[in-house]
């Protein structure tokens, strides 16, 4: 009988495979830790204060902070007093990048983050839940002598988070608070060389707009931005990875089509992964560096979203279609499942009992999808709320890079109601991940009591299908809890440790090993759950009773995978299982 070729392949072949993917897999962390820079670059900027001389301004007037065309600026807001300059008539400029440099669409994304100077005073403390108000431009050009165009203008308002850590007297008038970074600016796209930033902060005591803030010194950005070597190192893998999976894909389901009955669930599922893992790796990536396409960063949460919204479904039903709900081996004899009554037959019916109609009807509804609504509907349902969330923020940011849902007090409540929940969903999940891993294990090895009936050869057979498929169960769970690690390690490390005369860039590394992990992971399911052509323990003919070898040969074909390979009857892993589909 034809099975899986993680049943068929010789273990000498399985070995090669196995260190070749381990290799393969080494290459990728090598690839983003030894090869690759940073992900991200962090630059500090200082805004200049600048002063707008004209009464009535022009909105199309922009201020540069430096170079042959630079505002008329100050120093601080005691030298603003002193000239009778109001606030509402003072700019804060900010040029990215730092003068002599340029941007570039390899960078990606930008993302600003904004901090105040504010220093304290007796008479002009932040009141509690202060809000600060702030009328901000945003323009861009390509080249140091054309005019600026307007690229976003907004008036945000964030709130101020500061504490002051010594006593608040005469004697410590001049400290400064400790204030939290805010969010401030993200755009999805980098497509211009020189960005400018115009920032006013307006004064209106009736309205109480920016009154009982303190008394600001200064405005400090921070701008993030993606590093051009890790875009094309990031860039290359996709590219290679691509035409990878798509092959393996093409390969896996032709194999599937050439048998003459229709897939089974477990098959659908596995191209539905393979679908999503190369929709997520197609390097459309590569038009952003000739186009303008800002929506870029919400189309790549878009993708993962799908694959690991496919990927945690699969999981369930990759396990669910394992898990045995009898306690007896199925009997599967002349390729129908049936055994003839004979005295050379009985140890085998002794070991393999004819299942009831009411389990064979239970097959058949498990090689159902609506089966599994119970657990695949609150991994849709948790994947749509973290969509709205992500429309709700970068779908924003399309038209207004200045948004931010961190702005508000209900926006950050529900944002970090968003990000627990999740936390907590996540976790529950791989526990009953886990706990369904478990379950598994404990049937197969439940049945292992009925391998010594069988002759040594097919029992060493069997042990050996039994060990591939509990190692593959193993790695579905290091991969799982891989994923968690490095995540964990990419946010409390320094972001890079030296290894001799070498740095290795932890957080790269992170993100090529996880990427090329899962591709890995996905590339060796769909190769070895294909059908193979290798056949063992064919049946003997039909229409005779069973006896001596023959006999015990029929009735020990058991099967580990749930994948139905021959037209007569399911694999060996399948039978292992108890999830024969009835066709």
């Amino acid at each position: 009988m034809a099975g899986a070729i993680i049943e068929n392949m010789s273990t000498k072949k399985l070995v090669i495979v196995g260190v070749a993917l381990l290799l393969c897999q080494a290459f990728t962390f090598m690839v983003g830790g030894l090869i690759a820079p940073s992900p991200t670059t962090a630059v500090p900027y200082l805004a200049t204060k600048c002063v707008d001389t004209i009464k009535h301004r022009q909105e199309s007037k922009w201020f540069m902070p430096w170079g042959p065309n630079q505002c008329h600026k100050i120093r601080s807001f005691d030298e603003a007093t002193a000239k009778m300059i109001e606030a509402n008539n003072i700019v804060f400029a900010v040029h990215i990048p730092l003068p002599n440099k340029e941007m570039s669409s390899w960078f990606q994304f930008m993302l600003v983050i904004l901090q105040f100077d504010i220093a304290f005073k007796m008479y002009n403390q932040i009141e509690d839940g202060a809000m600060v108000t702030i009328d901000v431009g945003l323009a861009y050009r390509d080249d140091t002598i054309s005019e600026w165009t307007e690229m976003a203008h907004s008036f945000e308002q964030r709130k101020l988070s500061c504490n002051f850590t010594t006593a608040k007297t005469y004697e410590n008038e001049g400290r400064y608070y400790e204030c939290d970074l805010m969010p401030f600016m993200e755009v999805g796209s980098v497509s211009h060389k020189y960005y400018l930033l115009n920032m006013r902060l307006p004064v209106n005591e009736r309205k109480k707009v920016n009154v009982g803030i303190g008394e600001i010194k200064d405005i400090r950005l921070v701008s993030i931005h993606q590093n051009g070597g890790f875009t094309q190192v990031w860039f290359a893998m996709k590219t290679f990875l691509t035409p990878s999976i798509l092959i393996i894909m093409i390969w896996y389901w032709r194999r599937i089509t050439l048998m003459s009955r229709p897939p089974v669930l477990l098959e659908k599922v596995i191209l539905a992964l393979g679908i999503s893992m190369t929709f997520i790796n197609i390097p459309v990536e590569w038009f952003s560096i000739s186009f303008n396409w800002t929506w870029m960063l919400l189309f790549g949460d878009i993708r993962q979203g799908i694959f690991y919204s496919m990927l945690l479904s699969f999981w369930i039903i990759f396990c669910g279609e394992h898990l045995m709900e009898t306690q007896f081996f199925e009997a599967l004899v002349l390729g129908r499942g049936e055994l003839k009554m004979c005295v050379s037959c009985v140890p085998a019916i002794q070991i393999f009992p004819e299942r009831p109609t009411n389990k064979s009807q239970d097959q058949t509804e498990r090689n159902r999808f609506s089966v599994y609504w119970k657990q695949v509907g609150p991994i849709v349902f948790g994947s749509f709320c973290l969509f709205i969330f992500d429309m709700c923020e970068r779908g924003v940011q399309l038209t207004n890079p200045f948004y931010s849902i961190w702005a508000s007090d209900v926006g950050t409540e529900l944002a970090m109601a968003f990000i627990i929940v999740a936390g907590i969903c996540a976790c529950l999940y791989f526990l009953f991940l886990c706990f369904m891993v478990f379950q598994v294990f404990r049937n197969i090895s439940g049945k292992r009591t009925s391998l010594p009936a069988m002759s040594k050869a097919r029992r060493l057979h069997y042990e050996g299908l039994i060990f591939r498929f509990k190692f593959l169960m193993l790695v579905t769970l290091i991969c799982a809890a891989m994923t968690v690690i490095f995540f964990i390690i990419s946010q409390v490390n320094e972001g890079h440790w030296h290894w001799g005369e070498h740095t290795v860039q932890v957080n790269s590394a992170f993100f090529t090993g996880i990427y090329g992990m899962w591709n890995l992971y996905v590339f060796a399911i769909m190769f070895l759950y294909a059908p193979s052509h290798k056949r063992y323990g064919d049946e003997q003919s039909s229409g005779q009773c069973i006896t001596g070898d023959a006999g015990a040969n029929s009735g020990e074909d058991i099967q580990l995978t749930t994948t139905i390979t021959h037209v007569d009857g399911p694999t060996e892993i399948y039978k292992m299982t108890g999830k024969e589909a009835q066709e």
